[in-house]
């Protein structure tokens, strides 16, 4: 019997899972905020937060996952290992599989050692393959609320240069940069204000969270992180810690100087990750018309990235005939979620 499948996206600041039914439609999405550098019980707290919403009928799991970097565990074989046994606790062993990248789906109780390297950090693996298998050829773009993935797909394989997350930093199929947690200080060293150039405080006074509430550009359902002052998250604040950046009172009348000042750091984000999308792109002649495939809470920058370089630009949403929004919350933004969930449904 063909049974729904739930995918588990496990990071070290969200959880995410995606469930598809029987025909293999999306039947929703969720995320919660999952801190887990503070301790498992964070991951324990998040994912009975989702089970809570689940679908009454029985289930089939996967999981893939990024959680095992936070600092909470001794190294990434640790993190793999204690996270494999916090989920065997909450979900029944027999009905979870977990996502080994090139090796594959492994049931839970069958996951060993020497499977632990393959797990970690695998799950942009999971949404690009899936991607592929959907469209042939395009670049693959994910951007998150902390990093980003640009994975060249080429006669439904993804080309990738690396594996590790060490190797894939090297090739810049990995930047580490996102559209929430990132630090503003992460991004640029300098800006423009008042048409001068000015250098940057080497301060956590602002994140890019405040950059896109002041551009307008922040869905505030992805912005789950606490704020880099903990106060509120308003435009209004969000412009006094930018304002912070580079050693300036906040006024509430000067509130466009902030705009043009967060614009600036915007385009230095969108060209550091425009780089790593053309390094990719030279690697390989894709067939002309290739889109480029946008995932994550920041895809909008995709958008622009392939206005940018002239090809088509096509939402990862776009790849099911049914994908439904969650008080504002997208297949797309739940990539991998929805992607294990998929390769679950064709394990069974």
């Amino acid at each position: 019997m063909q049974l729904n499948s739930v995918g588990w996206d496990i990071g070290g600041a969200h959880v995410k899972a995606a469930v598809i039914d029987e025909a293999g439609d999306i039947i929703d999405v969720f995320q919660q905020a999952c801190p887990l550098w503070m301790g498992l019980d964070r991951l324990h707290q998040a994912v009975n937060a989702i089970l809570l919403q689940l679908p009454a009928a029985d289930c089939r799991h996967a999981m893939t996952m990024t959680g095992e970097l936070v600092d909470l565990f001794e190294n990434r074989d640790d993190g793999v290992r204690q996270i494999i046994e916090a989920v065997k606790a909450l979900i029944p062993g027999d009905k979870v599989l977990v996502f080994a990248g090139k090796e594959g789906m492994i049931e839970l109780d069958a996951v060993k050692e020497t499977h632990y390297e393959a797990i970690a950090s695998a799950n942009w693996l999971a949404s690009a393959s899936f991607a592929a298998h959907k469209l042939d050829n395009g670049l693959f773009v994910d951007i998150g609320s902390t990093t980003t993935d640009i994975l060249l797909l080429h006669d439904q394989q993804v080309r990738a240069q690396g594996y590790t997350d060490y190797q894939r930093l090297m090739s810049e199929e990995l930047v580490y940069t996102g559209i929430v947690r990132t630090a503003v200080m992460a991004v640029a060293q300098m800006a423009f204000d008042k048409g001068r150039e000015i250098g940057l405080m080497a301060e956590y006074f602002a994140t890019m969270a405040d950059v896109y509430r002041v551009t307008g550009e922040l869905n505030e359902v992805h912005d789950l992180a606490d704020t880099a002052d903990g106060a509120e998250k308003t435009v209004m604040a969000s412009a006094r810690r930018l304002s912070r950046m580079i050693g300036c009172d906040f006024k509430a009348e000067e509130l466009p100087r902030w705009r043009q000042f967060a614009l600036h750091i915007r385009s230095q984000q969108l060209q550091k990750i425009q780089r790593g999308c053309e390094r990719q792109l030279s690697r390989h002649a894709l067939p002309q018309g290739s889109p480029l495939i946008g995932a994550g809470v920041g895809r909008f920058l995709v958008r622009q990235v392939a206005l940018n370089l002239g090809h088509p630009y096509l939402d990862f949403s776009d790849l099911f005939r049914v994908a439904p929004v969650r008080m504002g919350l997208s297949a797309a933004d739940c990539a991998p979620a929805v992607a294990v969930a998929c390769l679950a449904r064709e394990f069974c």
